[in-house]
């Protein structure tokens, strides 16, 4: 029987894990597996795109890239490790910043984050593998982890480190900090386990942010976002010229600059030079993933799936 690429997905979402893999793609499934590589251009996009879409689920993400026409992904943390079994992290307090915990949700804080570490510690990276493979047969590299933490403990940074690999990761991703400790102690493990750590930026993104990362370790690269470098005020191009070989990936989006108000827009309509950037990347041959990141409001009658596939498209006339 063939299967349409939508029958692909949805035997993806409904079928057992175990099950599923043992069936081959059939030839009508394999044909309509997404590419994302324009003109020798790395596109992608990051899980955060998807944030305003019903189902968030790892098994629902397949089905809003292969939709898209999107073939790599940096995927943030919390549906892989639900994909793989991690207990539940439950909503405690009215949350917001300066909003204190009372004693007894700081308690239970405290006891839903020992289960989490147990489960990490001790999980097996067999359902990880299973999470690969569902979406390298489908035609998606999964190429960054979103999950890492300085206040995670050696075990934890471990199994971060181990989950990475067996998701065929080339970097797990964080925000950036300034711990000069801290950034030597992810960046030595970095070294170790041959996975960069990359360091994510918003409005702090400048020519100089990344340089106490750079010197504490090899291991450490950035993932910088370098639609916030604009609304920040910096220069795109000129940032990639001088660290292009410490990027491990960025984030692509429209902002406006300072003096337009800085603000998220649709794509082609911000200051972000998007075609300039794509333009430099293709012309020196760099191969560092670019994260399509939607960051504007979805407009009425569409929905985050449509406003990915315009992006991808920008992209694509950009690269012609």
């Amino acid at each position: 029987m063939n299967l349409t690429r939508r029958d692909f997905t949805k035997l993806a979402l409904t079928a057992p894990v175990a099950a599923w893999l043992a069936q081959p793609l059939t030839a009508a499934a394999q044909t309509r597996r997404p590419n994302s590589v324009i003109n020798g251009v790395n596109l992608g996009a990051i899980t955060y795109s998807y944030r305003a879409m019903p189902d968030q689920s790892a098994e629902a993400y397949l089905g809003y890239l292969v939709d898209s026409g999107i073939s790599q992904i940096e995927f943030m943390g919390g549906p892989v490790e639900a994909f793989a079994g991690a207990p539940a992290m439950p909503r405690i307090g009215p949350g917001g910043r300066g909003v204190a915990l009372t004693a007894e949700q700081a308690a239970q804080q405290r006891e839903a984050q020992a289960k989490l570490r147990a489960w990490r510690t001790s999980v097996s990276m067999d359902r990880f593998k299973a999470l690969r493979k569902i979406y390298n047969d489908a035609g998606v590299t999964i190429y960054a982890w979103k999950a890492l933490s300085a206040s995670m403990t050696d075990e934890e940074i471990e199994y971060v480190f181990n989950v990475a690999e067996a998701l065929g990761n080339t970097h797990v991703t964080l925000e950036l900090i300034e711990d000069p400790a801290q950034l030597k102690r992810l960046g030595a493990m970095g070294e170790k386990r041959k996975i960069s750590v990359a360091y994510h930026t918003h409005l702090q993104g400048s020519m100089t942010a990344f340089d106490q990362a750079f010197a504490a370790s090899k291991g450490n690269v950035a993932n910088v976002d370098l639609g916030h470098f604009v609304a920040a005020g910096g220069d795109p191009i000129a940032f990639l010229n001088k660290f292009h070989d410490r990027i491990a990936s960025f984030h692509l989006k429209d902002r406006a600059t300072p003096a337009h108000g800085a603000k998220n827009l649709a794509w082609g309509t911000g200051d972000t030079p998007i075609t300039q950037i794509l333009q430099t990347v293709k012309k020196n041959g760099w191969k560092m993933p670019i994260a399509i990141e939607m960051e504007y409001d979805v407009p009425a009658g569409s929905d985050a799936v449509k406003e990915v596939v315009k992006c991808l498209d920008y992209c694509k006339r950009a690269l012609a």
